[in-house]
């Protein structure tokens, strides 16, 4: 990615398994949701659940030196990994790690240096440098949850990068209110893993979008490009893509979509 060439216009999105991105616009770069180790599956196995990650990680934390920006949506450690964070951190003396202002201090319990750490106000817009602007937007997973001064803890990033707009769903349900915060997204990333009361009541796993809704959503907010992700790393919480498809394809055929394989770049131009 780092000797990618691309017009004024053109952004590079390079897919990291699960929710992950490495984004690439002008000459900078934004990771959002970088789940590159085993975290989870060292941590947070249980009687019911055991966590085994299908497949490796296409890069390296330690390969980051690069990344000017490191986003995470919420703290669950598939999004807020402690290895891949304190990692980058080590390697990286210029990145800014980013998440909601009701996630700080937890981002600061991983060993993140405070000063590195920029928390984002739900719904307000914020200025990072040379065209690019990003808003937190509350995320309902399963319910929206907000900390005591009104900041959600799980959150969606919508990025302005030039005349483009990318919604980065993290994870989430459909809520009253957020098409309307859509509203002109041209790149438009959710999960489609869905929800049940078995993997909800049994197993503990908060759910998603399921591909519907994602669909729907993508829809009625007239996105260019629907990227679905979240169904593929852990066996215990995928669905099978024919799924998404076959919904697309029934739901709304002329839907522009991509669905990535880990590692794969893409190049979108609005």
């Amino acid at each position: 990615m780092k000797n990618l060439k691309l017009c004024e216009n053109q952004i590079s999105l390079q897919y990291l398994g699960q929710v992950g991105f490495l984004i690439k616009y002008r000459e900078k770069y934004i990771l959002i949701d970088g789940y590159l180790s085993d975290y989870v599956d060292k941590n947070c196995c249980s009687e019911n659940v055991k966590w085994v990650r299908r497949y490796a990680p296409p890069i390296d934390a330690k390969e980051l030196d690069f990344v000017d920006y490191v986003f995470c949506t919420h703290m669950h450690y598939d999004h807020a990994d402690p290895y891949t964070l304190t990692e980058i951190q080590e390697v990286n003396s210029k990145a800014r790690f980013i998440v909601s202002e009701a996630n700080t201090k937890t981002l600061e319990s991983y060993g993140i240096e405070k000063e590195r750490i920029i928390g984002l106000e739900s719904d307000m817009e914020f200025f990072l440098e040379d065209g690019i602007f990003v808003t937190a937007i509350p995320a309902a997973h399963e319910e929206i949850h907000f900390d005591e001064n009104g900041n959600a803890l799980e959150v969606g990033f919508k990025f302005k990068l030039g005349d483009t707009t990318i919604f980065h769903g993290g994870d989430g349900c459909p809520y009253d209110g957020l098409e309307e915060k859509l509203e002109g997204t041209d790149v438009l990333i959710l999960p489609v893993n869905g929800r049940d009361y078995y993997r909800t009541q049994v197993l503990d796993i908060i759910g998603c979008f399921d591909s519907t809704e994602a669909i729907t959503v993508a829809k009625n907010i007239g996105a260019d490009l629907l990227i679905p992700t979240h169904y593929d790393l852990y066996d215990v919480n995928c669905i099978n893509p024919a799924e998404f498809t076959d919904r697309i394809f029934s739901l709304n055929p002329m839907q522009k979509f991509h669905m990535f394989t880990p590692g794969e770049y893409y190049i979108y131009v609005r």
